[in-house]
């Protein structure tokens, strides 16, 4: 698994939850999507990037929402 293709994907899916009103709202179901839809070592894989190298290259509101919902994702 190559951690650009997961970053690429978990922002696509960002940028579908990004249109929401509700900020915390799509936070949430950014994760829950993320959950429900990735398998478990494509999930680890991604937190391992958010947690050693900080996520840069993810958006704003997919960092957050995988940081802020950290053990539901894993």
């Amino acid at each position: 698994m190559d951690i650009n293709n997961l970053v690429t994907m978990a922002n696509q899916i960002g940028a579908f939850f990004e249109a929401m009103p509700d900020r915390a709202q799509a936070m949430q179901d950014i994760a829950a999507h993320i959950k429900r839809n990735w398998e478990p070592r494509m999930r680890s894989k991604l937190m391992q990037y958010v947690n050693e190298q900080g996520g840069g290259d993810l958006k704003e509101i997919v960092r957050e929402a995988l940081q802020a919902n950290r053990d539901a994702i894993v």
